[in-house]
């Protein structure tokens, strides 16, 4: 019966955003990432995004330190994560360098990996920013640990955490309202 249920949950996630199809510009490669370290040299079409298991996530989530953590939920198919992703690559150009570590976790379908999610990183710029997570996996109990607003029901989703203080978004994020928030996380 939980797998049922934890099945439902995840489809309802993974079908309530709309699928479109929307292409962003490649601007910046950042290299903060959960997953990989700085790189140098030619990388631009270097996928290499990581799979990693809802407990590895849930210690991520947790870290207590004085970096902030911006971590985003998204789906390729997502029209709303998709127009959200050029506000966050411009943050992440603006604050390059300084304790700030953009991670985007991708909820595509397993089978989209190597197609749709590489294309999408590729043409971003993002694979060393990307860790996949298959929401099949997902324990039920998942999104009450880590979470205060997000049940999985929806994406885009983000998640900040820097220290003991944290901040939830459900829904796309406007540019203003992602500077505002990651401002007063680094106050």
């Amino acid at each position: 019966m939980r797998k049922i249920i934890l099945a439902t949950l995840v489809l309802f996630a993974l079908s309530s955003c709309k699928k479109e199809t929307q292409k962003t510009d490649a601007e910046t490669k950042p290299s903060d990432s959960l997953s990989t370290t700085e790189k140098t040299g030619s990388e631009s079409s270097a996928f290499v995004s990581p799979e990693i298991s809802y407990e590895k996530l849930g210690q991520y989530l947790a870290k207590n330190n004085d970096t902030l953590y911006v971590t985003n939920f998204f789906a390729t198919w997502c029209g709303p994560c998709m127009k959200e992703i050029p506000h966050f690559k411009n943050k992440m150009a603006e604050l390059k360098g300084k304790p700030v570590k953009f991670t985007f976790v991708n909820l595509d379908e397993k089978s989209d990996w190597s197609g749709a999610v590489k294309k999408f990183a590729d043409e971003n710029g993002l694979a060393h920013n990307i860790v996949l997570l298959d929401g099949k996996k997902l324990d039920h109990t998942f999104f009450a640990k880590n979470f205060k607003q997000w049940d999985g029901g929806s994406i885009p989703f983000t998640y900040m955490r820097k220290g003991n203080t944290t901040d939830e978004f459900l829904g796309m994020m406007t540019e203003e309202t992602l500077n505002s928030k990651i401002a007063s996380l680094l106050k």
